[in-house]
């Protein structure tokens, strides 16, 4: 009789042995619990990825474990690990040990294994009753369902791992299932396809996420935007929204996105990924327009802004000589400035050589101070009130139009020079 298959085992990652992870597991293990990590943090693992928040600081960690949640806080508590018992009614506990000096902030997510009885959309009735097959055969993704022991021992129930070898991000079970449990796994699977696909998708799940399509309008609209801003994000999501546009998920959620095209060169010629940035290329819309879109998705005010200084009419004349163009980028700013340059980039009306030229003047030029306040408007005897500004604004322009060259005392001059013409002509 042959022998077994040796289990397979990795060398363990940086973040398993870091003092705060082998806080969590000896608090555990004491108590003679078993704990496996899955999720995110064993897929990166098995990647060679890092795992490290998007700051580099705080991260969350999940663990699974067959002991209910009760048993999980008292072992941990007894060690002095902070607890909060958020999500008990699924299973789950949140630990965070006291972090050394230069380790980040771990948040660890412990989930006791468990079984859907009844599910109602998101929320379902579990029982805490299940082994490691059936706690895996309700996960959404193959490669969410990997399990690592302490000792780096893998274990594959859906066959995961093949399929992040392959690149293939492949539903647990039934794609419909796992999407009646949750719509918004349809946003999640073209996120991950965008992360970990090959470019064209698993013709089962995408039949699933086209056959649901619709009832992403029954998502939050905070929901639908964290989604969309995380594949936005990704390295590159061409395919995945080509994906989405096809299989009618893109329509739903953002009907405005008509010029993949402007978003495919945007993505060639970035610097750096910007979410926001992308979303306006992608977005044929008017400010009136992307108001609605930003009402919809309820952006933050901060977005809103920004979203709508990106969209046409472009306010940059990108032909105009270097004084022009210092001007804008002294108006605009250098965020804007670039994202201006890179949106008709896209477009077609800026070259790759004008880029280049636009590009290296708002990394290397510092726009000066306007050298007035309008202390010195009312030093002159103007009255607080909309006037002062109006004369600040008049000597800015003019001392702009002069490519910033007068200093204080001729832009005081100014001043006075409008001073006195408007009070003449009073």
């Amino acid at each position: 009789m042959s022998e077994p298959p040796a289990p397979l085992r990795i060398e363990l990652p940086p973040w398993m042995v870091e003092p705060s992870t082998r806080a969590v597991l000896d608090a555990l293990a004491a108590g003679a619990v078993e704990a496996r990590f899955v999720g995110g943090v064993v897929r990166n693992a098995l990647l060679g990825l890092s795992t490290g928040g998007r700051a580099g600081t705080d991260i969350d960690i999940d663990l699974a474990t067959p002991a209910p949640p009760k048993r999980v806080i008292e072992l941990l508590e007894h060690r002095g690990i902070k607890v909060i018992p958020i999500g008990l009614d699924h299973g789950t506990v949140t630990a965070i040990p006291a972090a050394q000096p230069g380790e980040p902030v771990r948040h660890f997510e412990i989930t006791t294994l468990r079984r859907d009885v009844e599910t109602y959309g998101r929320r379902a009735r579990v029982a805490f009753d299940a082994d490691w097959a059936a706690d895996a055969a309700r996960r959404d993704f193959t490669i969410n369902a990997i399990y690592l022991s302490p000792e780096g021992v893998i274990d594959d129930p859906t066959g995961g791992l093949a399929d992040l070898r392959a690149r293939r991000v492949r539903f647990v079970g039934d794609p419909a299932i796992r999407i009646a449990e949750d719509v918004l796994r349809i946003l999640r699977y073209y996120r991950f396809e965008a992360r970990f696909g090959a470019g064209k998708g698993d013709p089962q799940a995408r039949a699933a996420c086209r056959a649901a399509a619709q009832l992403l309008l029954s998502l939050s609209a905070e929901r639908v935007a964290r989604e969309l801003i995380r594949l936005l994000e990704t390295a590159d999501p061409r395919a995945a929204l080509r994906m989405m546009a096809d299989d009618g998920v893109l329509a739903v959620i953002l009907p405005e996105a008509r010029r993949l095209d402007r978003l495919q060169r945007m993505i060639e010629i970035e610097p750096e990924p910007d979410p926001l940035r992308r979303l306006a290329a992608v977005i044929a819309v008017d400010a009136a327009a992307v108001q609605v879109l930003s009402d919809r998705l309820r952006f933050a005010n901060a977005w809103r802004v920004r979203l709508r200084g990106l969209v046409p009419p472009w306010p940059f004349d990108p032909n105009g000589d270097d004084v022009t163009q210092r001007r804008a980028l002294y108006r605009f700013g250098a965020d804007r400035y670039r994202d201006l340059a890179l949106l008709q980039t896209a477009e077609g009306v800026v070259s790759s050589g004008q880029l280049a030229g636009i590009l290296a003047l708002a990394g290397d030029w510092t726009p000066p101070m306007f050298p007035l306040t309008g202390r010195d408007v009312t030093a002159l005897g103007i009255s607080p009130g909309p006037r002062v500004g109006t004369l600040l604004d008049a000597v800015e322009r003019w001392w702009e139009a002069a490519d910033f060259a007068p200093d204080r005392t001729q832009c005081l001059t100014r001043l006075a020079e409008l001073v006195k013409k408007r009070d003449r002509s009073l």
